[in-house]
């Protein structure tokens, strides 16, 4: 067995089979650090309210449904923030309840900061978090019972920016040193992106994008238009997408919970509707 994979499966994943999805696991993406800031894993993360910042020890946070719902699905969830916080209570774990309550296992990143006050990270150093989080969870499909092939990502806002560079730019490394886990393929199977910021529209797009769905609020000065950008090059390529463009919601209206707006409060019934009508929801593991 490969040494860089032996400590993931020492980890002890039965106390997360809770029936009501109440219990998480966090694993740091590497054991010894990010790499170049080995020396930073022991700095303290900060936390108050609806936030989380300081983030120099990069990791997920593992919710799985209840063993009997479980049906082989995982998505990678990216919370926003503007790279200068992570917006982790609304847009991680209330996410990430949304969709244990479906049978899907979700799994929520924690990364570094870019724009944060003298972080010393750049876009660059997000690319490799995500890229790893998203192959650490292949790594880690027999122990969460999840099937490789069905692992998506989700992302808000910047966070959005963080799973479309995942969608997009797949095929790149983007890592100073590689061990067996980014060996892996970091393809996600399909993608959600709730107000993605700007910095997600790619270039182009080609066919190997996955199956994206896409929502927003047209009064969204910041956010409509990247969603607007994305459906015209998903069309031309001929990549399956389904885009939500409400009227009203603005920027950051979440998982729903906190608006008056009808139509914002249920968007997530139409996410699953997306998730039913394309087999996400389709048990494919033995419980």
């Amino acid at each position: 067995m490969c040494k860089n994979v032996q400590w993931l499966l020492a980890i002890p994943l039965f106390f997360l089979l809770s029936a009501n999805a109440q219990d998480s696991l966090v694993v740091p993406l590497w054991k010894t650090g990010a790499p170049g800031f080995e020396n930073k894993i022991a700095e303290p993360e900060q936390a108050k309210d609806w936030w989380v910042k300081n983030i120099h020890y990069p990791s997920i946070t593992i919710f799985q449904p209840a063993k009997e719902k479980s049906n082989g699905t995982a998505v990678v969830i990216c919370p926003g923030g503007g790279f200068r916080a992570l917006v982790f209570k609304s847009e991680g774990v209330e996410a990430a309840r949304y969709f244990t309550n479906l049978g899907i296992t979700a799994i929520v990143l924690k990364y570094r900061l870019f724009r944060e006050e003298n972080s010393g990270y750049n876009p660059d150093h997000v690319k490799q978090d995500i890229f790893r989080a998203i192959r650490l969870t292949k790594s880690m499909a027999t122990q969460l019972n999840i099937d490789t092939a069905r692992i998506g990502v989700m992302g808000f806002s910047a966070g959005g920016e963080v799973a479309g560079w995942l969608s997009y730019q797949h095929q790149q490394a983007n890592y100073i040193q590689a061990d067996a886990i980014d060996l892996l393929p970091a393809r996600p199977a399909f993608q959600v992106l709730v107000y993605p910021g700007p910095l997600v529209v790619p270039d182009s797009i080609n066919s190997t994008a996955p199956a994206t769905f896409l929502v927003a609020a047209n009064d969204d000065a910041c956010c409509s238009e990247p969603v607007v950008k994305l459906l015209q090059m998903h069309r031309a390529a001929k990549v399956p997408v389904e885009v939500h463009l409400y009227s009203q919601g603005d920027h950051a209206f979440n998982m729903g919970k906190r608006t008056t707006l009808a139509s914002i409060k249920n968007w997530p019934a139409r996410l699953t509707d997306w998730l039913s009508d394309n087999g996400w929801l389709k048990s494919s593991v033995t419980k």
